[in-house]
Protein backbone atom coordinates (compact mmCIF):
# COMPACT_ATOMS: atom_id res chain seq x y z
CA UNK A 1 0.00 0.00 0.00
CA UNK A 2 1.68 3.34 -1.00
CA UNK A 3 1.85 6.53 1.22
CA UNK A 4 0.03 9.22 0.30
CA UNK A 5 1.82 12.83 0.68
CA UNK A 6 -0.48 15.73 1.57
CA UNK A 7 0.10 18.93 -0.25
CA UNK A 8 1.29 22.08 2.19
CA UNK A 9 -2.19 23.58 2.52
CA UNK A 10 -1.75 24.03 6.36
CA UNK A 11 1.26 23.68 8.93
CA UNK A 12 -0.32 20.47 10.45
CA UNK A 13 -0.56 19.06 6.70
CA UNK A 14 3.04 20.42 5.46
CA UNK A 15 4.42 16.68 7.35
CA UNK A 16 1.17 14.14 7.34
CA UNK A 17 0.71 11.33 5.37
CA UNK A 18 -1.21 8.46 4.90
CA UNK A 19 -1.93 5.09 3.97
CA UNK A 20 -3.56 4.92 0.25
CA UNK A 21 -6.46 2.84 0.77
CA UNK A 22 -5.97 0.91 -2.32
CA UNK A 23 -6.19 -2.28 -0.76
CA UNK A 24 -9.30 -1.95 1.30
CA UNK A 25 -12.28 -3.15 -0.47
CA UNK A 26 -15.17 -2.46 2.21
CA UNK A 27 -15.91 0.60 4.11
CA UNK A 28 -18.22 -1.51 7.16
CA UNK A 29 -17.20 -4.17 9.24
CA UNK A 30 -19.33 -7.17 9.66
CA UNK A 31 -21.59 -6.71 12.86
CA UNK A 32 -21.38 -10.19 14.35
CA UNK A 33 -18.01 -9.83 14.41
CA UNK A 34 -18.01 -6.34 16.72
CA UNK A 35 -17.33 -6.06 20.31
CA UNK A 36 -17.42 -3.12 22.45
CA UNK A 37 -14.23 -2.03 23.79
CA UNK A 38 -14.33 -0.01 27.47
CA UNK A 39 -12.07 3.08 27.45
CA UNK A 40 -9.35 2.72 30.81
CA UNK A 41 -7.51 6.08 30.12
CA UNK A 42 -4.53 4.28 31.55
CA UNK A 43 -5.75 3.35 35.10
CA UNK A 44 -6.57 0.30 36.70
CA UNK A 45 -9.70 -0.63 38.95
CA UNK A 46 -8.79 1.30 41.68
CA UNK A 47 -8.45 4.08 39.35
CA UNK A 48 -4.68 4.83 39.34
CA UNK A 49 -2.75 5.68 36.26
CA UNK A 50 -0.51 2.63 35.73
CA UNK A 51 0.07 3.54 32.24
CA UNK A 52 0.56 7.01 31.88
CA UNK A 53 0.30 9.18 28.27
CA UNK A 54 -3.40 7.52 27.71
CA UNK A 55 -6.80 8.89 27.19
CA UNK A 56 -9.51 10.63 24.59
CA UNK A 57 -9.06 9.16 21.43
CA UNK A 58 -11.44 8.31 18.77
CA UNK A 59 -13.83 5.21 20.05
CA UNK A 60 -13.38 2.23 18.31
CA UNK A 61 -14.92 -1.51 18.23
CA UNK A 62 -12.97 -4.24 18.16
CA UNK A 63 -12.64 -6.90 15.64
CA UNK A 64 -12.67 -10.75 16.20
CA UNK A 65 -10.10 -12.18 14.96
CA UNK A 66 -9.34 -15.40 13.80
CA UNK A 67 -5.67 -16.34 15.02
CA UNK A 68 -6.01 -19.74 15.30
CA UNK A 69 -7.07 -20.93 12.09
CA UNK A 70 -8.65 -24.28 13.10
CA UNK A 71 -11.11 -25.21 10.65
CA UNK A 72 -9.68 -27.80 8.85
CA UNK A 73 -12.26 -29.69 7.10
CA UNK A 74 -13.49 -26.74 4.65
CA UNK A 75 -11.79 -23.47 2.92
CA UNK A 76 -12.95 -20.14 3.16
CA UNK A 77 -13.26 -17.67 0.51
CA UNK A 78 -12.22 -14.25 0.86
CA UNK A 79 -14.84 -11.82 1.13
CA UNK A 80 -13.50 -8.20 1.84
CA UNK A 81 -10.12 -6.45 3.02
CA UNK A 82 -10.73 -4.30 5.98
CA UNK A 83 -9.06 -1.49 8.17
CA UNK A 84 -8.37 -2.39 11.54
CA UNK A 85 -8.14 0.69 13.87
CA UNK A 86 -7.05 -1.83 16.34
CA UNK A 87 -3.73 -3.14 14.54
CA UNK A 88 -1.08 -1.66 11.80
CA UNK A 89 -2.00 -4.70 9.58
CA UNK A 90 -5.15 -4.98 7.18
CA UNK A 91 -7.73 -7.59 8.01
CA UNK A 92 -9.73 -9.73 5.39
CA UNK A 93 -12.81 -11.16 5.89
CA UNK A 94 -13.68 -14.77 4.98
CA UNK A 95 -16.85 -17.03 4.50
CA UNK A 96 -17.00 -20.57 5.67
CA UNK A 97 -18.61 -23.52 3.88
CA UNK A 98 -20.72 -23.70 6.81
CA UNK A 99 -22.02 -20.04 6.78
CA UNK A 100 -19.54 -18.74 9.26
CA UNK A 101 -18.10 -15.53 9.01
CA UNK A 102 -13.88 -14.74 10.22
CA UNK A 103 -11.38 -12.27 10.53
CA UNK A 104 -7.67 -12.94 9.51
CA UNK A 105 -4.68 -11.15 9.17
CA UNK A 106 -4.29 -9.85 5.67
CA UNK A 107 -1.27 -11.03 4.18
CA UNK A 108 0.28 -9.23 1.02
CA UNK A 109 -1.34 -10.87 -2.29
CA UNK A 110 -4.27 -11.99 -0.77
CA UNK A 111 -7.53 -10.84 -2.64
CA UNK A 112 -11.65 -11.27 -2.83
CA UNK A 113 -12.45 -14.09 -3.98
CA UNK A 114 -9.45 -16.56 -3.25
CA UNK A 115 -9.72 -19.48 -1.58
CA UNK A 116 -7.52 -20.35 1.78
CA UNK A 117 -7.04 -23.88 3.66
CA UNK A 118 -6.26 -24.58 7.31
CA UNK A 119 -4.92 -28.24 8.54
CA UNK A 120 -1.98 -30.19 7.43
CA UNK A 121 -3.15 -31.16 4.44
CA UNK A 122 -3.04 -27.81 3.04
CA UNK A 123 -0.46 -26.22 0.35
CA UNK A 124 1.95 -23.94 1.47
CA UNK A 125 0.59 -20.73 -0.59
CA UNK A 126 -0.13 -17.25 0.47
CA UNK A 127 -3.08 -17.29 3.39
CA UNK A 128 -3.03 -20.89 4.18
CA UNK A 129 -2.65 -21.84 7.63
CA UNK A 130 -0.63 -25.18 8.39
CA UNK A 131 1.60 -26.64 11.28
CA UNK A 132 5.36 -25.47 10.68
CA UNK A 133 6.88 -29.12 9.75
CA UNK A 134 4.89 -28.88 6.44
CA UNK A 135 6.03 -25.55 5.42
CA UNK A 136 9.44 -25.34 3.31
CA UNK A 137 12.11 -23.75 4.71
CA UNK A 138 12.52 -20.13 3.30
CA UNK A 139 8.86 -19.39 2.98
CA UNK A 140 8.24 -16.21 4.58
CA UNK A 141 5.53 -16.63 7.79
CA UNK A 142 3.34 -14.84 9.74
CA UNK A 143 0.87 -15.23 12.78
CA UNK A 144 3.26 -18.08 14.72
CA UNK A 145 1.90 -19.97 17.49
CA UNK A 146 4.24 -20.51 20.51
CA UNK A 147 2.33 -23.42 21.60
CA UNK A 148 -0.04 -25.91 19.52
CA UNK A 149 -2.99 -24.51 19.89
CA UNK A 150 -2.67 -21.76 21.36
CA UNK A 151 -3.18 -19.12 18.59
CA UNK A 152 -0.99 -17.12 16.91
CA UNK A 153 1.46 -14.85 19.08
CA UNK A 154 4.35 -13.60 16.72
CA UNK A 155 4.75 -11.95 13.63
CA UNK A 156 1.06 -10.02 13.85
CA UNK A 157 2.19 -6.35 13.03
CA UNK A 158 2.28 -4.41 9.43
CA UNK A 159 4.69 -6.03 7.34
CA UNK A 160 5.79 -8.59 9.52
CA UNK A 161 7.17 -11.81 8.06
CA UNK A 162 9.39 -14.51 9.63
CA UNK A 163 11.54 -17.58 7.86
CA UNK A 164 11.74 -21.05 8.47
CA UNK A 165 15.19 -21.63 8.68
CA UNK A 166 15.79 -25.28 9.44
CA UNK A 167 13.77 -28.17 11.19
CA UNK A 168 15.25 -30.82 13.60
CA UNK A 169 13.23 -33.29 14.78
CA UNK A 170 10.13 -32.08 16.73
CA UNK A 171 11.37 -28.57 16.67
CA UNK A 172 11.24 -25.74 13.90
CA UNK A 173 14.11 -22.88 13.65
CA UNK A 174 12.45 -20.07 12.44
CA UNK A 175 13.81 -16.31 12.14
CA UNK A 176 11.93 -13.77 13.76
CA UNK A 177 11.41 -9.45 12.02
CA UNK A 178 14.09 -8.64 15.24
CA UNK A 179 16.69 -10.81 13.98
CA UNK A 180 15.85 -12.88 17.11
CA UNK A 181 16.45 -16.71 16.12
CA UNK A 182 14.53 -19.05 18.25
CA UNK A 183 13.30 -22.59 18.14
CA UNK A 184 9.29 -23.89 17.53
CA UNK A 185 7.60 -27.00 18.35
CA UNK A 186 7.36 -28.28 14.92
CA UNK A 187 3.31 -28.91 15.71
CA UNK A 188 2.58 -25.25 16.20
CA UNK A 189 1.00 -23.45 13.20
CA UNK A 190 1.64 -20.03 10.87
CA UNK A 191 0.46 -18.71 7.83
CA UNK A 192 2.01 -18.32 4.60
CA UNK A 193 3.31 -14.80 3.27
CA UNK A 194 4.19 -11.26 4.65
CA UNK A 195 1.46 -9.17 6.27
CA UNK A 196 0.11 -6.69 4.01
CA UNK A 197 0.43 -2.84 4.80
CA UNK A 198 4.22 -2.97 4.41
CA UNK A 199 4.99 1.08 4.34
CA UNK A 200 2.79 1.27 7.44
CA UNK A 201 5.73 2.96 9.39
CA UNK A 202 6.67 5.31 6.66
CA UNK A 203 3.65 7.27 7.62
CA UNK A 204 4.42 10.51 9.52
CA UNK A 205 1.51 11.80 11.41
CA UNK A 206 2.15 15.63 10.98
CA UNK A 207 0.32 17.42 13.72
CA UNK A 208 -0.31 16.70 17.51
CA UNK A 209 -4.06 16.13 16.90
CA UNK A 210 -3.72 13.18 14.70
CA UNK A 211 -1.61 11.51 17.85
CA UNK A 212 -4.59 12.57 19.97
CA UNK A 213 -7.22 10.95 18.17
CA UNK A 214 -4.80 7.71 18.51
CA UNK A 215 -5.98 7.90 22.12
CA UNK A 216 -2.26 9.30 23.09
CA UNK A 217 -1.25 11.78 25.31
CA UNK A 218 0.94 14.56 25.51
CA UNK A 219 4.28 13.37 27.09
CA UNK A 220 6.08 15.95 29.49
CA UNK A 221 9.85 15.25 30.82
CA UNK A 222 10.11 14.43 34.19
CA UNK A 223 12.91 17.17 34.60
CA UNK A 224 10.69 19.95 33.67
CA UNK A 225 8.31 19.34 36.28
CA UNK A 226 8.12 20.33 39.63
CA UNK A 227 9.94 18.19 42.52
CA UNK A 228 6.37 17.65 43.81
CA UNK A 229 5.81 15.83 40.33
CA UNK A 230 8.68 14.03 39.77
CA UNK A 231 11.93 12.83 41.42
CA UNK A 232 14.06 14.46 39.09
CA UNK A 233 11.89 17.81 38.47
CA UNK A 234 13.12 20.69 40.19
CA UNK A 235 16.51 23.11 39.98
CA UNK A 236 17.15 26.57 39.37
CA UNK A 237 17.70 26.54 35.99
CA UNK A 238 18.67 23.97 33.49
CA UNK A 239 19.57 20.34 34.73
CA UNK A 240 20.48 17.06 33.85
CA UNK A 241 18.28 16.02 36.94
CA UNK A 242 21.05 14.93 39.38
CA UNK A 243 20.52 10.82 39.34
CA UNK A 244 19.77 8.14 36.84
CA UNK A 245 16.45 8.62 34.79
CA UNK A 246 13.87 7.26 36.67
CA UNK A 247 10.10 7.07 36.77
CA UNK A 248 7.50 8.96 38.78
CA UNK A 249 7.77 6.37 41.22
CA UNK A 250 11.32 5.88 41.61
CA UNK A 251 11.98 2.62 39.44
CA UNK A 252 14.68 2.88 37.35
CA UNK A 253 13.89 3.97 33.81
CA UNK A 254 16.78 3.03 31.59
CA UNK A 255 19.07 -0.26 31.53
CA UNK A 256 16.61 -2.89 33.96
CA UNK A 257 15.87 -6.02 32.67
CA UNK A 258 12.13 -6.76 32.42
CA UNK A 259 12.46 -10.28 31.44
CA UNK A 260 12.24 -13.22 34.19
CA UNK A 261 15.76 -14.76 34.13
CA UNK A 262 14.45 -18.59 34.68
CA UNK A 263 11.53 -18.15 31.78
CA UNK A 264 10.59 -21.44 30.54
CA UNK A 265 11.07 -20.25 26.77
CA UNK A 266 14.70 -18.74 27.24
CA UNK A 267 16.60 -21.88 26.31
CA UNK A 268 14.84 -22.00 22.82
CA UNK A 269 16.13 -18.70 21.68
CA UNK A 270 19.16 -19.40 19.77
CA UNK A 271 20.12 -16.03 18.84
CA UNK A 272 18.61 -12.94 20.76
CA UNK A 273 17.36 -9.60 19.04
CA UNK A 274 20.08 -7.85 20.95
CA UNK A 275 24.07 -8.49 22.17
CA UNK A 276 23.87 -9.86 26.09
CA UNK A 277 26.99 -7.72 26.76
CA UNK A 278 26.59 -4.40 24.60
CA UNK A 279 22.99 -4.52 24.55
CA UNK A 280 23.25 -3.43 20.44
CA UNK A 281 20.69 -4.65 17.87
CA UNK A 282 21.95 -8.37 16.26
CA UNK A 283 21.66 -6.91 12.61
Amino acid sequence: MAIKVYKKTSPGRRFSSVNRSGEITAKKPAKSLLRPIKKTGGRNHSGKITVRHRGGGHKRKYRLIDFKRDKDDQHAVVQSIEYDPNRSCNIALVLHEDGEKRYILSPVGLSVGQKIYSGPDAEPRTGNCLPLRKIPAGLPVHNVEMNPGQGGKMVRTAGGMARVAAKEGKMVTLILPSGEMRMVNAKCRATIGQLGNVEHSGVRWGKAGRTRHRGRRPHVRGSAMNPVAHPMGGGEGRRAGGRHPVSPTGVLAKGGKTRRKRKSSNKLILRRRRNVRTGQLVL
